[in-house]
């Protein structure tokens, strides 16, 4: 949409709340993203995570009137969809934490920053990080998919899992030892240069 083309986040709220047609916009700017991100945290075929991510559109358009300018736009949106993606598995099914979290292969290579882990040959890494990444925690997994799959800050994790930046660190840094070891423990040693 041309009228979309130059506008910023701030420009996009204040136009859509006059006018819904703006409001295409931000979908037109998010969609592809929070889809891709709905993918990796769930595991949800593409109806189901369009059906998720509708469901995320409506909440923003509904709460578009409170957003706080204080948190990015982004953190916002990306803090609704992963609520209600949360929220369509604990409808759908039993709900397990478990469940959640689910990887492409072009973006695992990201997770090569837990030490040691990148002097791996990549056929094992790919490997490992298949079969040692649904074992972490949930909350583990949660950070790890924000910070080297989606490339968030630690700030925007802080607004998107609603958790203080030094809570982040400490998940991560946590994070970064468990799937080492779990790594270490589940693999043969001689994977590991």
């Amino acid at each position: 949409m041309e009228r979309c083309v130059g506008l910023s986040d701030r420009e996009i709220i204040r136009l859509s709340l006059a006018d819904l047609e703006y409001f295409a916009c931000l979908v037109l700017k998010y969609e592809v993203r929070l889809l891709t991100y709905i993918k990796k945290i769930s595991q949800c075929n593409h109806d189901e995570a369009e059906d998720i991510l509708q469901e995320a559109f409506i909440k923003i358009w509904k709460n578009l009137k409170g957003y706080d300018p204080r948190l990015t736009l982004e953190s916002w949106i990306f803090r609704i969809v992963h609520n209600e993606t949360i929220s369509f598995w604990r409808k759908k099914t039993s709900y397990s934490k478990d469940k959640i979290v689910q990887l492409d292969d072009e973006r695992l290579h990201s997770l090569t920053a837990v030490e040691d882990l990148d002097e791996m040959e990549g056929e094992s890494f790919f490997r490992i990080i298949e079969e040692v990444l649904p074992l972490l925690k949930q909350e583990y997994r949660e950070v790890l998919v924000l910070k080297y799959l989606e490339d968030k800050s630690y700030i925007e994790i802080s607004d998107i899992l609603k958790i203080p930046e030094g809570t982040v660190a400490t998940r991560i840094s946590r994070a970064k030892k468990s799937f080492k070891e779990l790594a270490s423990g589940k693999f043969d040693q001689s994977i590991f240069k």
